[in-house]
Parts: structure tokens; sequence; C-alpha cells
């Protein structure tokens, strides 16, 4: 087999990055395209392993029409969520050998009408299939909670309906090295700063499944080697627990904590977490593997993850944050006073 060509919108994302480094780094000659909107650390690796990089919005038609109607082997979408965005692609779906769309898991509702993204968490009997019913398609607000489901549906759908080989991939709680947002944090900044005790609560028993970027990297490029139409769930081998995942986490930065893994009694803001979930949510990979694929082991995945994320943390200067500080889903996450005095309190009543 020659050298195939790969384009990767959002190339240098944690998923985009991941993809990029699969390709490069696989047994496979790859000629390999990254588009982003702005360079940085991660472009300047990846083209210094080989890629090409392209400074510019993936929304840009103009942009998209050099870049696709060429050709291509491999056209992996991670950035696109609207039924607009789908429908930029569509123009270029035939000359492209395989495409991948990075889809969500928060496409999925239970028999009540609930979603990952819902106020009241869904309940699965089990875990989820493809066949599971999703939210409908809509063209509503991509960054709100119930917008978010409908609008990847409405895109999944102008794609699949092309007729071209195009792979959905639905990833649950995506981690791994330049991800936006790296719930693994909650983790490692705890033991940066030195915090003895970790509260849990429901004892840590909540489980929401973990996806590797690593792992979506290895299903794309299978996807690559297999084109076909279809909808492919993505996610680790198991499905830790709140506590696995901080055990896991802990481990590797050779950190002990005190686990107070709380009960009923706790007050309710006390010991959440970003993985936390009074109903398991569980992702099905059988048609995934059914192609070869092997998922990725949280605890092996995840590792380069925390050495970038500590890495991170210690070059940022004294009076600075790392980068995703700025994001409101750490709001109070890192407020030790309340949880500290919840301890307080806790204790107290059990003396």
């Amino acid at each position: 087999m020659g050298t195939r060509r790969a384009v990767i919108l959002g190339g240098t994302g944690g998923i985009g990055s991941a993809v990029a480094r699969e390709l490069l780094d696989g047994p496979d000659d790859w000629q390999v395209e990254v588009v982003a909107r702005r360079g940085g650390p991660v472009a300047d690796a990846l083209v210094t392993d080989g890629a090409t990089f392209t400074p510019g919005d993936r929304r840009d038609t103009t942009l998209l029409r050099s870049l696709l109607r060429p050709g291509a082997d491999l056209l992996v979408d991670t950035v696109g969520m609207t039924r607009d965005d789908a429908l930029q692609l569509r123009p270029f779906l035939d000359d492209a050998g395989s495409t991948v769309f990075v889809s969500s898991k928060a496409v999925y509702v239970d028999e009540q009408g609930r979603h990952a993204n819902s106020t009241e968490r869904p309940v699965f009997g089990g875990p989820v299939t493809e066949l599971q019913p999703t939210v409908a398609p809509a063209d509503a607000d991509p960054t709100s909670r119930d917008g978010y489901g409908a609008s990847k549906v409405a895109a999944e759908q102008v794609l699949l309906d092309h007729g071209a080989p195009v792979t959905v991939l639905r990833p649950s709680k995506v981690y791994g090295p330049h991800i936006g947002r790296p719930r693994e944090w909650f983790v490692v900044r705890r033991a940066l700063d030195g915090r003895e005790r970790i509260l849990l609560a429901d004892r840590g028993r909540g489980v929401d499944h973990t996806t590797a970027a690593s792992g979506i990297a290895s299903l794309a490029a299978r996807a690559a080697d297999v084109p076909d139409r279809r909808i492919l769930n993505v996610a680790d081998a198991t499905a830790p627990s709140v506590l696995e995942i901080v055990r896991t986490v802990a481990a590797h930065l050779d950190h002990e904590f005190e686990e107070v893994l709380l009960d009923e009694d706790a007050p309710a803001f006390v010991g959440l977490t970003p993985w936390s979930s009074p109903t398991p949510f569980v992702l099905d990979t059988t048609a995934a593997r059914g192609l070869g694929w092997q998922p990725p082991a949280f605890g092996d995945a995840v590792a380069p993850e925390l050495d970038w994320l500590v890495d991170t943390a210690h070059r940022v200067p004294v009076d600075g944050d790392v980068p995703w500080a700025d994001d409101p889903f750490w709001e109070r996450m890192f407020d030790y006073g309340p949880e500290d005095a919840a301890l307080a309190l806790l204790m107290l009543g059990r003396g």
C-alpha cells in the first residue's frame, strides 16, 4: 500500500492530535494534514514529526474545498457540531475514501427521554448499544444542555444519509493529552495541592464510561482500512468507577489519599466529581470490536494525560493558572473551605 492522505479537522485538539499521532506513528505511510484555527506547541510537534499544519477555520468553505477537493483516503472531523457543519462536508464525501465524524454518547435517551446532559440523569437497563434511541435532530444551540445532542444527531443524519462511507463515532467521557476539559485534573490538582483527603459521594461507586482519545484514534485508523457507513460506540475496555479512577490517578502520581467514602447522610454538594453519576452510563463497544479494534484500558491510556497535566501545571507562572482554569465546569470544584468544613461536621457527627 502506497502513501495515503489524511485530513484532520480540529487536528491540534485532544482527539485530533491523537488521530494525527496514531497515523504518524503507525506502521502505514500516511501524509497527515491537520487543520486548526491557530498553531502552537501541539501543531509544532506534529509538524516536526511529519504532519502538515494549515491554520484556518473548519467552517471556511474555501479552505475545505482546497483541502478536500484533491481527495483524501481519510477525513476526520473532530469539531463539527451541527447540521450546517455536516452540510459543508457533504460535497466532499465522495472524494474521501473514509470519513469519520466524532459525535457523542449525549445523543442517547432512555425510555423517559433523558440524556447525558439532562438535569435528571438517564437510566438504562445495561450497556448502551448503537440501537438505543436518540434525541430528535434539531437546529439548536449546540452549546446548550438540550441542544448539544440534538445538533449532533442532525449532523450525523446529514452525513449518513449521503450514502458515502461515513463512520460516526460516539465516545463518552474523553480524556487524553491536550484535551480541552481534562477531568482528571480534579484528582491531579488535589495531589499537587498536597491534599491528604479526598471526599467521594456515593462511596465512589458512580460509573460514567471513560473514552481514551487514543482509543478514538485507533478506531478512526481502523475505519480508514475498512470504510463503511455505520455508527460505532467508542469507549475504554471497562468502565471504571469514580473510586477506581481516583486510585489509578493517585497511584500514577505516587500520591496517597485518605479516601472519605460518603453515604446519603453527607451534604449534597460534597464529594461530587466529574464522573459522579447516580446511575451507570456504560457504552457497549461490541460493534467496534467486531472490526478488530481493541479498546484501551483506562489505567494504561490515561498515563500520558496525567504526565501532560503535571508538566503543564509546573510550567504555569506564579501569578498564572492552567489554560483550562476559566472553564465554568471547574467552578467550586477546588473550593476546599466548604469541603473541609463538611468533613469536620461529618467527623463530629460520627464521633
